[in-house]
């Protein structure tokens, strides 16, 4: 009786540590979307996310477009290319697309650097650098 119950955990033991047959794909993290009057708005997947950049974000620290549109070229650059790499690939599971030269508005481009800067803050993640 011991005997087949030892042989009935290590069968369990055994298939529960084997990897997944298939490739899981992953939900992205952060995703712009265009709506049809050439408008475009941010989702973001991460639910602490907003709790975060509810206590970091405030009016009097705001940027200029320009200056969110610089610095999101330079973190999606080096977001995109640890997800090419497959570094941080606990963090970095989706690709952003992302063009600079492209009007999304203030709202857009500020959402998208307060999340690259979650990121970089809360997974030390170097996006920014």
């Amino acid at each position: 009786m011991k005997k087949l119950l030892f042989f009935i955990l290590a069968g369990i033991a055994v298939t529960a540590c084997t990897s997944p047959k298939g490739m899981v794909k992953s939900k992205p993290a952060a995703q712009i979307v265009a709506s049809d009057s050439a408008e475009f708005e941010i989702t973001i997947l991460d639910p602490e996310f907003d709790t975060w950049y509810q206590t970091h974000y405030s009016e009097t620290i705001d940027r200029s477009n320009e200056y969110y549109k610089l610095k999101n070229g330079i973190g999606v650059e080096n977001w995109n290319q640890y997800f090419k790499s497959n570094r941080y690939s606990k963090v970095v599971n989706s690709y952003i697309n992302y063009n600079p030269a492209e009007e999304y508005g203030i709202e857009v481009n500020r959402k998208l650097y307060w999340y690259l800067k979650y990121i970089e803050e809360n997974f030390r993640v170097p996006l920014f650098r």
